[in-house]
């Protein structure tokens, strides 16, 4: 990627959605303190609307999952910045819920938003970064793509698609000079979870005790006071976007790295223990 010059039209250009609050705020607040010009996004701009005094900052209303604005951004920072260097798909929502207690509509709105958003943005940036044969895609994921606990099944499952969809992304797009980093936090101090208020009305009593109520409890009493510092994850993004090779995943948190080293130690146990039998079933 293109090195910053303050003030300069060759400064790096990002593009930033769910710059509202928490992580994508202060990504957007870092990225345009290193001189970066950035398209602050979110669905209402009363929440972002403070950028505009940034100079090198374009703000725009985005809603991911309306693909006519998806296109007008993407057509408007182009238009602006002659390019866009950096994509971070970042909006996302959570929903609290057990496997059985879940709705299907709001699990179907959460990935349209997790997933569905992340791909129409990515389906857009993608011709100028092909193009220039150049360009780097940051994929908010989680631990919870890694790990998925109990009482948040289905938006580990829109992270879990967010790791696949990025996996096969960067296989995709190596040979063209893009480069895609999944980001997997574990709790920042942010009010998602109190933001992201959204929680099954179809509870079962016996999840309550042992998985989903305790979670989601677990949660709602950290939210605001969780270990992870948002602005340490935000030049912990723009360290890892500036690096020759990017990294394919970059946990963040003490938690991340802990919980999901040890998941994906048990995934390789059990890969190993199972070893004599996957190996038996091909045919001579």
């Amino acid at each position: 990627m293109t090195e910053v010059h303050h003030g300069s039209d060759m400064a790096p250009v990002w593009l930033i959605t769910g710059c509202s609050t928490g992580l994508g705020r202060e990504l957007a607040r870092c990225a345009l303190e290193c001189g970066y010009r950035v398209v602050v996004t979110a669905r209402g701009l009363d929440a972002v609307k403070d950028f505009a005094a940034f100079e090198q900052a374009l703000v725009l209303e985005l809603d991911v999952t309306d693909l006519a604005q998806v296109r007008a951004a993407v057509g408007e920072a182009e238009k602006r910045f002659g390019r866009i260097d950096v994509l971070v798909n970042n909006a996302g929502i959570g929903y609290f819920a057990a496997i059985e207690e879940g709705e299907e509509a709001e699990a179907r709105r959460m990935f349209e938003i997790n997933v569905f958003g992340l791909c129409r943005m990515t389906r857009a940036v993608l011709p100028g970064m092909r193009a220039r044969r150049d360009g780097v895609i940051v994929n908010l994921s989680s631990l919870a793509g890694i790990w998925p606990g109990p009482g948040m099944g289905y938006y580990a499952a829109t992270k879990h698609a967010v790791e696949g969809l990025s996996g096969a992304l960067a296989r995709e797009v190596a040979h063209l000079g893009v480069k895609v980093i999944a980001v997997e936090p574990s709790g920042l101090r942010t009010d998602w979870a109190k933001r992201s208020e959204n929680e099954t009305t179809a509870r079962i009593e016996e999840y309550a005790a042992v998985t989903a109520d305790v979670r989601r409890e677990q949660m709602r009493a950290r939210a605001g006071d969780q270990p992870g510092d948002p602005r340490r994850a935000a030049r912990a993004i723009l360290e890892a976007v500036r690096a020759p090779n990017p990294p394919r995943h970059l946990p963040l948190g003490n938690a991340a790295y802990e919980m999901g080293s040890a998941h994906l130690e048990s995934v390789l146990a059990d890969f190993r223990a199972g070893e004599a039998v996957a190996r038996a079933i091909d045919a001579p």
